[in-house]
């Protein structure tokens, strides 16, 4: 299990990486159409909210699930109306048990290659969740933060913040000429919007999983160091037993010797 963990941890930090490239094609895209048509006007309207939880559907990681739960309950506790959606046997139980309703609950992939249908099912999701009022969606997963430590983090996916476009369209074009597009600039804009969406919970799943099985990895290596130790203490005080019962053993052959002797120099003397 240790050697699959680590198989994993590596696997979900590539694709982490990897998505960083495929990431910045997509900001560049918007940085073109952001300099063809300006900054896009986004309505801030007030509507329900949604939370999207990453957990985990197996034990064996620690305290991964606990301590990321502690961490939504900190944040939703005053919000009785949130519509939580969990990834993760463990995680939708907890929540219940804390009291917050989870209204559906997906099954956390098993590899990256898993991660896609994941995050497209969950987009799916939002879109019905739009379509009923939801304006606010958020994410909470943990982060890996090196070592097999991690952190929980709480990420605001959507409404998509105008300061972000902002910050984009200060970037300065790599090129020499900006793009030319086929077609509508408003229907660009809208698939590299889910193409953004996408990469957000692309690389939330990914770190979860990470940092899961990074905490299985240092579990299991604390397992073994306490079976290492109580090995240890066992084969101690069974070489201590051993060593009392051998003193035992040879303190009766002496005392059986010295009687005997004893006996035979009663005899000699009669």
């Amino acid at each position: 299990m240790k050697v699959m963990a680590s198989v994993s941890i590596l696997q979900y930090e590539k694709a982490v990486a990897s998505l960083e490239y495929y990431g910045e094609t997509v900001e560049l895209g918007l940085l073109a159409i952001i300099r063809r048509t300006g900054l896009p006007a986004f309505k801030d309207r007030p509507g329900k909210r949604a939370a999207i939880v990453f957990g985990s559907d197996h034990g064996l990681c620690g305290r991964f699930n606990e301590t990321l739960l502690e961490y939504v309950v900190s944040h939703l506790k005053s919000d009785t109306d949130v519509r939580l959606l969990a990834l993760g046997g463990r995680a939708d139980a907890g929540l219940e048990a804390r009291g917050l309703s989870v209204e559906e609950c997906f099954f956390v992939p098993g590899s990256v290659s898993g991660i896609t249908l994941t995050v497209q099912q969950i987009l799916l999701k939002i879109e019905s969740w739009r379509d009923e009022g939801v304006e606010t969606v958020d994410l909470f997963h943990q982060k890996p933060s090196g070592r097999g430590r991690y952190r929980p983090l709480l990420q605001r996916l959507l409404p998509l913040e105008t300061g972000y476009f902002r910050h984009l369209s200060r970037r300065k074009w790599p090129g020499r000429a900006l793009p030319g597009f086929t077609q509508e600039p408003a229907a660009v804009l809208a698939s590299l919007l889910r193409q953004h969406l996408f990469i957000s919970l692309f690389r939330a799943s990914a770190e979860s999983l990470a940092a899961k099985h990074g905490q299985r990895l240092i579990s299991m290596q604390r397992a073994e160091r306490n079976i290492g130790d109580r090995l240890d203490r066992l084969n101690l005080a069974y070489r201590q037993l051993r060593q009392e019962q051998i003193t035992a053993e040879l303190l009766e052959v002496v005392s059986g010797f010295e009687a005997v002797e004893s006996s035979e120099a009663h005899g000699n003397d009669g």
